[in-house]
């Protein structure tokens, strides 16, 4: 007569227990990564983005916009810097980081990425240093009264 502890009619509920158990956290590790790859623009799209709230929307006040430094500003829901290399000239920059999407913050005469340090121009935003491969994209501004405004 066969031993009932080896039957294999099925699996035993330490079987079943531990499927279960690799089956919740393979799906609770899935909604963890579904929140990590949250889908966020790329320097381009959020520049173009930024750039379609339309001419003349105020962007930042120029008073704002320290000489030889730069602000953050967000425009369209996105997020922007504003730099002023010298008196009366301004630029505007997606503030999305090329290298990696971190989100570009002004710096100590340029901009400076937290994540990799990558390192971008007040001018033109070329890149000075660091991982990144390419400039972040410009949206056009120009002053209009006391505001650095989208041209």
């Amino acid at each position: 007569m066969p031993d009932a502890a080896a039957c294999s009619c099925g699996p035993t509920r330490r079987q079943l227990l531990r499927g279960t158990g690799a089956a919740a956290g393979a799906i609770a590790g899935a909604g963890v990564l579904a929140a990590c790859a949250e889908q966020k623009p790329t320097p381009q799209e959020a520049a173009a983005s930024a750039s379609a709230a339309g001419a003349g929307t105020v962007v930042v006040a120029l008073a704002d916009v320290p000489v030889g430094g730069a602000v953050a500003a967000k425009v369209g829901g996105q997020d922007v810097l504003v730099t002023q290399p010298t008196q009366g000239e301004v630029h505007a920059f997606s503030a999305i980081c090329t290298h990696a999407g971190c989100t570009v913050a002004p710096g100590e005469g340029e901009l400076l990425c937290p994540c990799h340090q990558s390192r971008y121009a007040l001018t033109d935003a070329a890149v000075l240093g660091g991982p990144a491969p390419e400039p972040l994209p410009s949206i056009q501004v120009e002053v209009s009264g006391d505001d650095v405004v989208l041209a």
